[in-house]
């Protein structure tokens, strides 16, 4: 970069002249060159504009190596992008190029994920992997990928381009929890930490647990983890994902506690042979055979499908314990108008003194925290969830179950009035 190299002596007062003329640039720190001056950087744009103080003895010179000055360093990352480009294309530099820059983006490791919009006018193609090399510099990454829509599917397979590096293997660490996976073969949704850490502080204790929906590990891992889960059964469709969860396993030190169901456990089927309707069945209706080859064996079920998991309902009754039953956690996405909430207060109808829990609640009522808000759609849902599960528990064991609202966990806004909820419902068998 070009510099007014000056005797030390002269040094402050020629970089207020600069600073004054907005000259100086900031971008480096004042540096020592040979002779035993100090070279302040002078902006390369406006070389035409600069005059050598007669009062201060200077010359111009190029500094080499320039050294970052502490404002650089501190500078916010999508400036110091944009900045790094635009000295790249030069005289190209445009409006419409700066609004194809990106402001956000993930990060993983030495890995950034750049968002599915960006870069896309026809001129950064014609900068080949200078334009990614230069991008990666600027934001302190050795790889680089940009996102594309999830491909159409019940897989949600990620659409992922790897714009630089050899692979797409990262690692990402959530409450103490190491998990690894393929961005350009696995989904990961940051958006969910908040239940991962609500299921990582459930008391599962002594359970087995069954992830219908399991992934790479999200929510598998937090209950083996953290919550004390004795056994988890984690089934899986997507063989890029099973792989991902198999390394996360031994990369957390319990896989002697985990078997991989590889395969559609939402896959059921009508059996060929009739039988007697079930007086407590919502209707009469054909038993279910099923893919998953697990029966009566947990204490909870983890249902982590959006936008509905309702296809592995059927799964999940069958796999709770038919003698003492267990807990289900129902993910679903919601349509949520704006509409006015309903509060469970301390001392009002709906809440008592102690917990803000409902009064005498009967059961599929929701048994919310203490201020915590109740819209009604979520309610409704939550209800109506309720009664379904508790028909198909009917129909599966021939007699009548208990099905009890817990909670409903708002996990995040899925979309403009779509939240994803997750309903903690409680199904016991009825005592003859």
């Amino acid at each position: 970069v070009p510099a007014l190299a000056t005797e030390p002596r002269f040094a402050q007062r020629l970089r207020e002249r600069l600073e004054e003329e907005q000259l100086l640039d900031g971008r480096y720190r004042l540096q020592e060159v040979p002779g035993g001056r100090v070279a302040l950087p002078v902006l390369e744009e406006k070389l035409s504009q600069l005059g050598l103080p007669r009062e201060m003895p200077c010359g111009l010179v190029w500094i080499q190596d320039p050294i970052p000055s502490r404002a650089a360093r501190r500078q916010a990352p999508a400036q110091k992008l944009r900045d790094a480009l635009q000295q790249l294309l030069g005289e190209k530099w445009s409006e419409e190029l700066e609004r194809d820059v990106p402001h956000a983006w993930q990060r993983h490791g030495d890995l950034v994920m750049l968002s599915e919009d960006s870069f896309r006018a026809a001129l950064w193609e014609e900068q080949g992997p200078a334009l990614w090399e230069t991008v990666a510099l600027a934001l302190g990454a050795r790889r680089l990928a940009r996102r594309g829509r999830v491909l159409p599917g019940g897989m949600r397979s990620p659409s992922v381009t790897l714009l630089l590096g050899r692979d797409g293997w990262v690692e990402h660490v959530d409450n103490g929890i190491r998990y690894t996976f393929d961005v350009t073969k696995c989904m990961f949704s940051p958006g969910n930490i908040t239940e991962k850490l609500r299921v990582a502080s459930l008391p599962c204790s002594g359970e087995v647990l069954v992830d219908l929906f399991a992934g790479i590990g999200y929510f598998t891992l937090p209950y083996l983890v953290h919550a004390s889960a004795a056994f988890a059964h984690a089934c899986e469709w997507n063989g890029h994902a099973v792989e991902a969860l198999r390394r996360n396993l031994v990369l957390n030190g319990v896989q002697d506690r985990c078997r991989i169901h590889h395969g559609d456990c939402r896959q059921v089927s009508p059996a060929t042979q009739p039988r007697t309707p079930n007086p407590h069945a919502a209707s009469p209706s054909l038993p279910l055979s099923f893919q998953l080859e697990l029966r009566d064996v947990a204490d909870r079920v983890n249902l982590g499908l959006i936008p509905s998991s309702e296809e592995g309902w059927p799964v999940a009754c069958r796999v709770l314990r038919k003698g003492t039953g267990g807990v289900l956690h129902i993910h679903h996405n919601v349509e949520t108008p704006p509409t006015p909430v309903l509060w469970a207060e301390r001392g009002s109808p709906e809440g008592d003194g102690s917990d803000g829990e409902a009064q005498n609640p009967t059961e599929d009522s929701v048994k919310e925290t203490q201020g915590a808000r109740i819209r009604p759609e979520w309610q409704r849902w939550a209800e109506a969830t309720a009664a379904q599960i508790r028909g198909l528990l009917a129909e599966l064991h021939g007699q009548p179950w208990r099905t009890s609202i817990l909670h409903v966990e708002a996990v995040k806004s899925y979309a403009p009035h779509v939240h994803h909820l997750v309903l903690d419902l409680e199904c016991r068998p009825m005592l003859p």
